[in-house]
C-alpha cells in the first residue's frame, strides 16, 4: 500500500538522509511528516519566513509499522516515549517519579520499527504532557486535550529501509503571511479551550498520575479504560 506524505521544512528535500537530524525530537532521530498537505505547510513556516511542504510516497508494505494510535496503545505509551527523547522541565519530586514509573511500565520498543505513527509533540501537546507529570491534570484531561483541534498527527520513518521505499513528487511553496497565522490560531485555540473548559473542571473518578504510580496502574488496567468512558 503506497501513502502519500508531506514534510514541512524551510528547505526543498528531495532525497531525505537516515539517520540525520535533531535526536531529541519525539521519536528520536527520523524524518517526520504528516498526509495532511495543509499541516505540513504550517510546519514548514516561519514568522515572516515562506517554506516548503514536500512530497513523497512511501510504499508501507513490507514496513514494521508503530501505530500510537491503535487500540493496543494509549496516551501513556506516546507519552513514556516522548520522556524518552524530549527534555521535559522536572518541576518536583512527583515529576520525577512519573517520568521513571512511565519509562520502566510504559515505554514501547520503538527504535526496532520501520515506521511510527502518532501525535506530535507541539508547544501545546508538550505543555499539556508536563502538566499531567507534575500532577496538575488527569489522565481523562489529557486524553481530551490530545484531540483539542486536531493538532497533529505524524507519520515518522526511522530505518534505512523505510527511507529507500520513498520517492520524491514535489513540493508547494508555503506562504508565510497565511500559513504562520492559521498555524498560531491552531495553537491558541486548543491553549484557549484546554484553559477556559478543562484544565479546572475536576470529574469524579479522575484519576491523576500520583494514583497510577501508587496503585501500580499498568498498560492494561481497567482502571485507565473506565475513567474514559
Amino acid at each position: 500500500m503506497t501513502r502519500k506524505l508531506y514534510h514541512g521544512s524551510q528547505n526543498i528535500i528531495e532525497k531525505p538522509i537516515f539517520a540525520f537530524g535533531k535526536k531529541y525530537n519525539d521519536y528520536g532521530l527520523g524524518f517526520y511528516c504528516t498526509e495532511n498537505l495543509d499541516m505540513a505547510k504550517e510546519w514548514g513556516v516561519f514568522e515572516n519566513k515562506d517554506g516548503y511542504a514536500n512530497c513523497y510516497e512511501l510504499e508501507f508494505d513490507g514496513l514494521k509499522i508503530l501505530d500510537l494510535n491503535s487500540e493496543e496503545y494509549g496516551i501513556l505509551h506516546w507519552l513514556a516515549i516522548l520522556l524518552q527523547n524530549r527534555e521535559f522541565d522536572i518541576l518536583s519530586g512527583l515529576a520525577l517519579e512519573a517520568k521513571e514509573y512511565l519509562l520502566k511500565h510504559f515505554l514501547v520498543d520503538y527504535e526496532s520499527y520501520d515506521v511510527i505513527i502518532g501525535y506530535r509533540a507541539d508547544d501545546s501537546y508538550f505543555s499539556f504532557a508536563q502538566d499531567f507529570i507534575n500532577g496538575t491534570i488527569s489522565y481523562r484531561q489529557l486524553n481530551y486535550a490530545m484531540h483539542l483541534r486536531n493538532l497533529g498527527q505524524q507519520i515518522v520513518l526511522k530505518s534505512q529501509k523505510a527511507f529507500e521505499r520513498m520517492e520524491f513528487l514535489g513540493y508547494e511553496v508555503a506562504e508565510s503571511e497565511a500559513w504562520y497565522a492559521k498555524k498560531m490560531v491552531r495553537d491558541k485555540t486548543a491553549r484557549r479551550e484546554y484553559f477556559d473548559i478543562e484544565r479546572n473542571r475536576y470529574q469524579r473518578g479522575d484519576i491523576y498520575i500520583i494514583q497510577i504510580i501508587d496503585e501500580e496502574m499498568k498498560k492494561d488496567d481497567l482502571r485507565l479504560r473506565q475513567s474514559l468512558s
